[in-house]
């Protein structure tokens, strides 16, 4: 799903500003669309551990583990092409150590939230734990 972007990426400040706005957006986006925020910034312990974004619920209960990637222009594939399998394999480590900490197991889900130029595009199951 497509919209245009509510506000320009920053072009100045770190790119842990730029990072925190980008999920700052997809955040108020997600919940304009009925999902609430569970956690966020979560990380897993170890050198091979790995970090969610967003860890968000749908109303009808499903656990929805996202990643956020903003980039400043689409040249070398855009924010999408930053997601390589190594950095979903992360993804997955995190989410798996999160669920251990739960009573019981949600369905599951893992979504990509692209901000670009040209506005954000919310990816629903864009990968898997396979």
């Amino acid at each position: 799903m497509d919209i245009p972007s509510s506000k320009p990426p920053l072009k100045t400040g770190t790119t842990k500003q730029a990072g925190d706005a980008a999920e700052d957006e997809a955040l108020r986006y997600l919940q304009k669309h009925g999902l609430h925020l569970l956690q966020r910034n979560y990380r897993s312990p170890g050198r091979g551990g790995g970090e969610i974004d967003l860890i968000m619920a749908t109303p009808d209960g499903t656990t929805v583990f996202v990643e956020v990637r903003s980039r400043a222009s689409g040249s070398h594939g855009g924010a999408a092409a930053s997601i390589s399998f190594f950095k979903q394999q992360r993804i997955v480590f995190a989410a798996r150590h999160y669920l251990l900490r739960q009573r019981r197991v949600p369905p599951c889900r893992f979504d990509v939230v692209l901000v670009e130029p040209a506005g954000l595009q919310w990816l629903q199951a864009a990968f898997d734990a396979g």
